[in-house]
């Protein structure tokens, strides 16, 4: 990869590409409360089904979150190399990128190779899962690494065409949700396949929250969401459409009898989706819409205990004699 010139942060010891803390940092690590508890959110719908491997949840969990990683660091590469992110280091963003290579900490090409690096360790471990449980995690693990390298890689670039929405709900549910199911249970269900959709739809929420608050520097940057496209008002109300979805996933496969009643727990939520849609209706400062990002991105991690609860629960209840 080709190294573009990058304005180090004056003072910084360069480049230490064996530094623990900087990789730490690389991989937004206050992000992985979204990808990894979705897999647990799967693994604990099988368990209260009557099925679950501790050492394949492990396996998967491991792979998850270095796919994540994998993600964020490619990502941010990416971004750069686009010059959608010249965000300041004095303005940071806790969710956004991690600045690793605008503060001197990495070069750019350490930065990418890290990311291969970790798209690897999440390939080894979903491979190990491809040959306990079949071809079905391979469809899975392939097609998550491409789309999360796609993202923003060009030719596809997938958040900067108005695709990322649709990519990240699959991606961030789905994929997750029903691949680790199927870890546990070696088939699926629709009670699975619901519980998925609430999860992917909260957690292209945190992207659709992301995308209104930058919905006027996207574009001067070369990113054009679709929140971009259908205008702030719109923008928050496929938000809030994402939101209530989630919610009527939940409440449709309970009154179907394919979710157990105990996952209704997630509607105590619903003071932090309201809070958060309230925000990105209220504010246009940068700054105090990033306080609705964060709350998407509460109110998923907090939506996929409760479920994880309920179904902890339930698997007790019901197969723990």
């Amino acid at each position: 990869m080709a190294s573009d010139a990058i304005t180090v942060t004056a003072g910084n010891a360069g480049p230490n590409p064996f530094s623990l803390s900087v990789w730490i940092q690389a991989i937004r690590i206050r992000t992985l409360v979204v990808m990894p508890p979705a897999c647990v959110v799967g693994a604990a719908c099988a368990a209260a089904d009557g099925y679950f491997s501790l050492f394949r949840l492990i396996l998967a969990f491991i792979g998850t979150a270095a796919i994540q990683s994998g993600t964020n660091i490619i990502n941010d590469y990416y971004d750069l190399q686009s010059g959608v992110d010249p965000r300041e280091a004095a303005n940071p963003d806790p969710f956004g990128p991690s600045l690793v290579v605008q503060r001197g900490l990495l070069t750019p090409d350490q930065l990418w190779w890290g990311g291969i690096v970790a798209f690897s360790i999440g390939a080894i471990f979903g491979l190990i899962l491809v040959y306990l449980c079949g071809w079905p995690i391979l469809v899975i693990g392939v097609a998550s690494i491409a789309a999360a390298y796609f993202y923003t890689a060009r030719p596809l670039a997938l958040g900067y065409h108005a695709l990322g929405d649709i990519t990240g709900f699959i991606f961030m549910g789905p994929a997750i949700v029903m691949g680790a199911y199927y870890v546990m249970a070696m088939r699926m269900t629709w009670g699975a396949v619901l519980t998925s959709f609430a999860v992917g739809f909260l957690g292209a929420g945190i992207l659709l929250a992301n995308n209104v608050r930058d919905i006027e520097t996207d574009p001067q940057r070369g990113k054009n969401t679709l929140a971009t496209y259908l205008g702030r008002e719109r923008a928050v109300g496929e938000v809030a459409a994402f939101d209530v979805g989630a919610y009527m996933s939940i409440g449709f496969g309970v009154i179907a009898g394919i979710i157990t009643p105990l996952a209704l727990i997630v509607l105590v939520t619903l003071p932090r989706a309201y809070d958060e849609i309230a925000i990105l209706n209220r504010e246009r400062d940068w700054g105090r819409l990033n306080l609705a990002l964060k709350r998407s991105a509460q109110l998923h991690l907090e939506f996929c205990l409760l479920l994880i609860a309920a179904f902890a629960i339930r698997a007790f209840l019901h197969h723990g004699h």
